[in-house]
């Protein structure tokens, strides 16, 4: 197969002292035969330059101006250094090609040249091509295209985002028939998911996409930190361990330190920086920094300049520094999928193990983290359930389409179902979007405002104006953040940006903690938070709405089979080992495919415990029910507090029936009654309103404050729910909801499981494993670094009041425990 390669490529792989991988030489083969292609290999494999090999091939022996290939990536930084890495071998193999980037961050001129006299070969990202399909002149950009290659592809699929782009890429089909499609990843659960969403057809058997999988690398070398620091029962920062994590990247030629908010990356960051006295080059990275200090960060990594990096899932993906030696993830990972992701950044060889510390934040945690490992050694990764495609998606790619030209309904209905997320599309749903983006639908459309399409002689629909289509292209994109606000140091640069919400929380000279700095509030002025180094007083730091990640099914799966099986507690720290065999000795533990249920009193309440496993989200939705059930029911509920493991709720009485508590039929008339009455529904609907562009965030020269556009979106939500509540919108809405803030569909696969498998312990006192839920009652949203401090003070109490027996002789169970 090397037969495939023309003497030049084949002689730069020699100058390398590289041998071509047999899914490298595959890719080219699978482009000979004008296939599509899903390429499946590890980190470390080429897999990058797999995907590019064609396009350089073709390139090199038929030169020629013009968009050939296009490389779509979901993120901005990952574009960035896949074009700086490419640049590499088209310099040395002297090929005819230019290679440019077009993100958010490229400069409006360039993005100009860009659609006049486009390079060979562009990165860019779905938004972007998004943006780039709404122009008239989209055909002649894309007339010539030959290949998408979709990086990270799991990443996007499945997402509103990913929606978009298959949305963008069956547009492609039609601009370039000829366009083949290759789709690349590392961690895939579900190949015949990714197949489907790159076939034309939309299908797995479309039959025009050959799955290419490449040989598997050596296995990773990953160990959890067990700490010589007192193990926390709670909290999330990890800070006890920080210190010896320091003397890891002391030992190391370049660490990726991963964290899962940003939040904790501020903090993080200025607890490593504090025990950094050899200043070692220690960067922070994550998506709230200004581009600017993104890029410095990156071009330092690439260089080998920095010693640590301390990301969020702005790093996650493919970046591919060869500098890098160790991954640290601080807390848990929260599925197999993410960590063998995050792993694979560390030492890209094949044939040389990665090597990862985990570093768990608590006592939780470390099982979470044990759970991890033994599925990425058991090549299981995490895959979720199929959904279709948004309808609020739908609707701003409708929009987009008319932008670019007039369209007739039956040709863009053909073309959208050929997308996999909507392949399942009926012809009424589809006309009830077309129906809203051209008139608002019954409720909105006496309003001129919502009149976005007129409809043409020959049927055609088109923009009812160039406003529309300039509203479109500045606020197009499915992601739909809280409203951010400029951070600027006074007469200085931009720093970034943080939520607007938590700038509300600030009155002047307060101190936060940002972009690795400690910054005194000064006041605000139009968007921009003004402020300045230093200050006194305890720093408040950022947090970012819907900064936690899930929890998967399948590693929650495996954590409650691990607490379930003692044989499998030997690879535990002691402190661990000895907090589940006193959980055993005092009530009992959680079974791998039912339901323990505590109930005890603690401070004049009486508390239920639920150690149901099945993450925040599905947490919090059945809190709410239950608390609903339990007022019914008389038993006067108070409160609750979710975490990813398990679910607290304080009342007056204890109920005592608990197979008629978790009852699956809460999920019926108990659900609609309060997603009807919740705010939750509010919000979801706030962000189909964005993205359908019913509310545009951006003006020209201007941009709406987060407190003006959920004013817009709670009038019109009331509008559609008082006079349309079959509104197109409000089905957009309920489907998010059920899909993703209350995670219906598994709390209803909970509920079906643990029918008659619910067991229930009356105890006398608060519990070993109920301790750490308990600590997390009236923690505050953001965190700050003392945090966990705090918490292990409380957490002295609670275990002495959970095992007084400890308190009498002190022995060794005592001090593991503490």
């Amino acid at each position: 197969m090397t037969a495939l390669l023309p003497p030049n490529v084949a002689g730069w792989f020699r100058s390398r002292g590289w041998e071509p991988h047999a899914h490298q030489l595959a890719m080219v083969e699978a482009a000979h035969s004008g296939e599509s292609a899903l390429l499946i290999a590890p980190t470390g494999g080429g897999k990058t330059l797999a995907g590019f090999l064609p396009s350089l091939i073709e390139l090199s022996e038929r030169p020629r101006e013009g968009l050939h290939t296009l490389y779509i990536s979901p993120l901005k930084a990952l574009a960035v250094d896949v074009q700086r890495n490419l640049e590499e071998p088209v310099a040395e193999m002297r090929l005819p090609i230019r290679t440019e980037t077009r993100t958010g961050d490229t400069p409006e001129a360039k993005r100009r040249r860009q659609r006049a006299h486009p390079p060979q070969i562009l990165m860019t990202t779905p938004e972007s091509l998004a943006l780039l399909l709404s122009y008239a002149d989209a055909g002649s950009i894309f007339k010539g295209l030959r290949c998408v290659i979709v990086d990270e592809l799991h990443a996007l699929a499945g997402t509103k985002r990913g929606d978009l782009l298959a949305l963008g890429l069956a547009r492609l089909a039609r601009l370039a028939p000829g366009c083949r499609r290759v789709g690349l990843s590392a961690t895939v659960a579900e190949p015949d998911r990714l197949i489907a969403w790159l076939s034309k057809t939309g299908r797995a058997d479309g039959g025009d996409v050959r799955l290419i999988q490449g040989r598997a690398g050596a296995a990773a070398d990953v160990e959890i930190l067990v700490t010589r620091e007192r193990l926390p029962w709670a909290g999330h920062m990890a800070t006890h361990a920080l210190k010896e994590v320091h003397a890891r990247i002391r030992g190391h030629r370049t660490t990726l330190v991963f964290v899962n908010t940003r939040a904790q990356a501020e903090i993080v960051f200025q607890e490593l920086w504090r025990l950094n006295d050899e200043t070692l080059p220690i960067a922070l990275h994550h998506g709230s920094l200004a581009a600017e200090q993104r890029r410095k960060v990156e071009a330092a990594m690439a260089a080998g300049r920095l010693r640590a990096v301390v990301a969020t899932s702005s790093l996650d993906l493919g970046i591919d520094w060869a500098a890098v030696d160790l991954v640290v993830q601080i807390g848990a990972p929260k599925g197999a999928s993410r960590l063998v992701q995050r792993i694979g950044r560390a030492n890209h060889r094949l044939d040389e193990p990665s090597r990862a510390l985990l570093v768990p934040a608590n006592r939780f945690e470390v099982l979470e983290c044990r759970a991890a490992i033994d599925a990425v050694r058991a090549h299981t990764l995490d895959g979720e359930r199929e959904r279709p495609g948004g309808l609020d998606v739908l609707a701003q790619h409708v929009l987009g389409m008319a932008c670019a030209a007039p369209f007739h309904p039956d040709d863009l209905y053909d073309e959208v179902v050929t997308a996999a997320p909507y392949s399942g599309l009926d012809r009424d749903q589809f006309d009830d979007v077309v129906d809203f983006v051209a008139t608002g639908g019954y409720a909105l459309g006496s309003y001129e405002r919502f009149h976005r399409l007129k409809r043409r002689e020959d049927g055609r629909l088109a923009v009812s104006g160039l406003p529309v289509a300039r509203q479109y292209r500045l606020n197009v994109g499915t992601i739909t953040q809280e409203a951010m606000l400029r951070v600027r140091l006074a007469r200085g640069p931009v720093l970034g940006e943080v939520e607007e919400y938590f700038v509300q929380g600030l009155t002047p000279g307060d101190t936060f903690l940002f972009a690795g700095q400690l910054l005194k509030f000064l006041g605000v002025r139009e968007l921009e938070v003004q402020c300045a180094r230093g200050g006194t007083g305890d720093p408040k730091v950022p947090a970012y709405a819907g900064g936690r990640l899930p929890l998967t099914t399948q590693l929650a799966e495996r954590v409650r089979g691990m607490l379930s099986d003692p044989t499998a507690w030997g690879a535990l720290p002691d402190a661990v080992q000895e907090w589940l065999r006193l959980q055993r000795w005092r009530s009992v533990l959680p079974s791998r495919d039912g339901l323990l249920v505590e109930t005890f009193p603690r401070g004049g309440k009486r508390f239920l415990v639920a150690y149901a496993f099945e993450g925040r989200n599905a947490h919090q939705t059945l809190g709410m029910l239950l608390t609903r059930r339990m007022e019914r029911m008389g038993y006067g509920p108070l409160g609750f507090v979710a975490t990813d493991y398990i679910l607290a709720v304080w009342s007056l009485r204890t109920p005592k029936d608990m197979q008629a508590l978790f009852d699956r039929d809460m999920l019926g008339d108990d659900l609609e009654a309060w997603m009807d009455e919740s705010s939750m529904l509010r919000r979801t609907f706030r962000n189909v309103a964005l993205i359908t562009g019913v509310i545009d965030r951006r003006h020209p020269g201007q941009e709406k404050t987060g407190r003006q556009v959920t004013f817009s979106s709670d009038l019109i939500y009331d509008v559609l729910r008082k006079h349309d509540p079959g509104h197109v919108l409000l089905r957009a809405t309920r489907a998010d909801a059920a899909g993703g803030l209350t995670d219906v569909r598994r709390l209803s696969d909970f509920l079906a499981r643990v029918e008659g498998r619910i067991t229930h312990k009356d105890l006398d006192r608060i519990s070993p494993l109920a301790v750490p839920a308990i600590l997390e009652i009236g923690r505050e949203r953001v965190d700050g670094s003392a945090t966990d401090e705090l918490l292990e003070a409380a957490a002295a109490e609670l275990v002495a009041e959970a095992m007084p027996e400890l308190g009498r002789d002190g022995g060794a169970q005592g001090s593991l425990l503490l």
